[in-house]
């Protein structure tokens, strides 16, 4: 009797098995996938550039057709388009072709950045590697795509230098006593500014990458609603057309009032970090702030997203 109540008194006194706490859905697991994803960047650049000698296979002068195709579609919008709004084409041109190829990097990490994770899933269940790394080898590619179609924007302003490096305006290519609209700087150091820009541009690319590859490996009903989107929000944001002509006055007054609508698109404010430098044009603080906001706001959820799904992809691909 009084060694089984001993047993009991013992068996009261052992400290009580906990079991571990699993780690795997901690912001330091996802801060350390994106770390450990950075510092492979060998394999993802590797990766990337592979994707783009694959598409031009056996094709003679290989990934500058990005180039060539880009060039041809500036050329003949910008010729086009110039006549309708009755802009001249010495400074319309490169607005239209900056703002081709800077939404040419902005589409392009939307749509594929939905597929980032659904067109990896061999690799994601073969090769155990950081889920960033399929986020880096997206951005990557569509960085070099970007670094290739701004030669073109190099060609465009060579030809039509005389005309941007000057006070001009879209409507009337100068600056004349009296008017009532847009007048543009022209081309200085600060359009170095594109620099940083283009930074930013990559830097959101990636949440942006990362968030909507998640979602759409979970929901493959999204990419197809985001990429019917896509076209509407090219035809929203001023690219084809510009700002100027709301601000022009005359027959175009009324519809100035449209401009809060622009301003509210933060597609602009991404775009014109990038292209306004580029051709001369002052960019507004405001863009900036806009921005910035949005890609805090946008890597957070994207953490977060990371955190609590990051495990779940390589089931859902």
């Amino acid at each position: 009797m009084h060694a089984t109540s001993t047993v009991h008194a013992a068996d009261s006194a052992a400290p009580t098995s906990v079991p571990p706490i699993s780690d795997s859905k901690t912001f330091s697991r996802a801060f350390a996938d994106i770390k450990t994803g950075f510092a492979a960047k060998e394999l993802w650049g590797h990766l990337g550039w592979q994707d783009i000698k694959q598409r031009y296979r056996r094709s003679v002068i290989g990934p500058f057709w990005i180039t060539i195709s880009q060039g041809i579609i500036a050329l003949g919008l910008g010729l086009l388009y110039s006549q309708l709004f009755s802009m001249p084409t010495a400074t319309f041109l490169p607005y239209i072709s900056t703002g081709f190829i800077v939404w040419g990097f902005i589409s392009g990490c939307l749509s594929e950045g939905m597929e980032t994770f659904i067109s990896n899933e061999g690799l994601i269940k073969q090769l155990p590697a950081p889920l960033s790394v399929y986020v880096l080898r997206t951005v990557w590619r569509q960085t070099l795509m970007l670094m290739h179609n701004l030669i073109v924007y190099v060609i465009v302003v060579a030809i039509f230098f005389t005309s941007l490096n000057h006070q001009y305006s879209l409507n009337t290519g100068n600056c004349n006593e009296g008017f009532t609209g847009i007048c543009h700087p022209g081309l200085g150091w600060y359009s170095l500014s594109a620099i940083p820009g283009i930074l930013m541009l990559a830097l959101n690319a990636g949440w942006v990458t990362l968030l909507l590859g998640i979602i759409s490996t979970r929901y493959r009903d999204i990419p197809q609603v985001i990429n019917s989107l896509i076209q509407l929000l090219f035809y929203m944001t001023p690219i084809v057309w510009p700002i100027d002509q709301l601000m022009a006055g005359g027959a175009r007054t009324g519809i100035s009032g449209a401009l809060p609508f622009v301003y509210a698109n933060p597609l602009f404010h991404f775009i014109q970090i990038v292209r306004a430098p580029l051709i001369g044009q002052a960019v507004s603080p405001y863009s900036w702030v806009v921005v910035g906001g949005i890609t805090i706001i946008g890597w957070g959820l994207a953490l977060v997203a990371m955190r609590n799904y990051r495990s779940r992809v390589s089931y859902w691909v």
